[in-house]
């Protein structure tokens, strides 16, 4: 246990303490002499002005008034920690888009302070930390900003949106509710005032936005989740039924370990396949994760959506006709 280990377990056991602990049992949860006890003790008390009261024969504690008020200065690290901090650090520096880079640099930079002093020297070998990513979109920063800005100082958002699926592009005035990340991408979830109904927007289709004066109306909870987490995959809506898929032995060893819905139900057959069951509301999302899977997947039921696969499949193997 290095010396950093050493003080911020020696405050947690004072402050936890209710009665004096001895330097013997000191000792035996810091691994390390009495001397070195000794030496933690007065830089606890001296450097950290940690409200110490005891001696060597009775054993130490915090003061009771003061201790509940006292805490390390700074922040603390155990060797665990740092490691995620490093992983973290590698998570903010590498990742793909950019959009939260510039805003997180400061953030970033106290992090690498952090590291160089609790490093003692020691050069970290960062480059085995990777980070790839998949799928993720680019954005306006500054669309991205307001975006956060309005949901959490509770304001309307004005912006022009660009729907991927038509093209189409309109001028929306939303009460922002929360930002989501889902796969890789950003997303609003918003009551929009023109269409006077809850919605979600991908940010990365957002532009000129405007952070207004008026305040948002504020939407609860429950009826968020419900309208925007009751179906499947990002899209919106009450689900409108179930779909049981049904995968061989192959796929089963990764889909058994996957989180598809909070209200999946998943079993193993005696064959070794895997059925999988799960609400939806819009089915392409569905049929984009099924046909993911090739000849691994097979839709049971219902029968619609087996139909809405089927020609799916139809349509991508008349592209290979020619």
């Amino acid at each position: 246990m290095d010396r950093y280990e050493r003080i911020l377990s020696l405050h947690r056991t004072l402050k936890h303490a209710r009665y004096p602990v001895t330097v013997a049992r000191l000792q035996d949860e810091l691994g390390c002499s009495r001397a070195t006890v000794y030496r933690d003790l007065a830089f606890l008390r001296d450097a950290l002005m940690a409200p110490i009261v005891g001696d060597g024969e009775a054993g130490f504690r915090y003061d009771a008034e003061e201790g509940n008020r006292f805490e390390l200065p700074g922040l603390w690290l155990n060797s665990d920690e740092l490691h995620a901090l490093l992983a973290a650090q590698q998570l903010l520096s590498r990742s793909g888009g950019g959009v939260l880079s510039n805003a997180l640099a400061p953030l970033q930079q106290r992090i690498e302070k952090l590291l160089d002093e609790h490093s003692a020297g020691k050069t970290w070998p960062v480059e085995r930390v990777r980070v790839i990513p998949h799928h993720s979109r680019r954005m306006d920063e500054q669309a991205f900003r307001f975006v956060c800005s309005a949901v959490l100082e509770r304001k309307q958002l004005s912006f022009e949106y660009r729907a991927r699926s038509t093209d189409e592009r309109t001028r929306r005035t939303v009460s922002p509710q929360r930002v989501t990340h889902y796969r890789g991408n950003w997303y609003l979830d918003a009551w929009d005032h023109d269409r006077d109904g809850l919605r979600s927007f991908s940010v990365d289709r957002i532009t000129a936005a405007r952070v207004l004066d008026t305040a948002a109306r504020d939407i609860d909870e429950s009826e968020l989740d419900r309208h925007l987490a009751g179906s499947y995959g990002i899209f919106s809506g009450e689900p409108k039924g179930w779909a049981t898929i049904l995968f061989n032995a192959r796929a089963a060893r990764w889909v058994a370990d996957e989180h598809w819905h909070s209200q999946q139900q998943g079993r193993h057959l005696p064959d070794g396949s895997y059925e999988l069951k799960l609400p939806y509301s819009s089915p392409r999302e569905l049929l984009m994760d099924v046909l993911h899977y090739g000849a691994d997947a097979t839709i049971v039921e219902p029968a619609s959506l087996r139909e809405q696969a089927r020609a799916l499949l139809a349509l991508a193997l008349s592209n290979y006709e020619r």
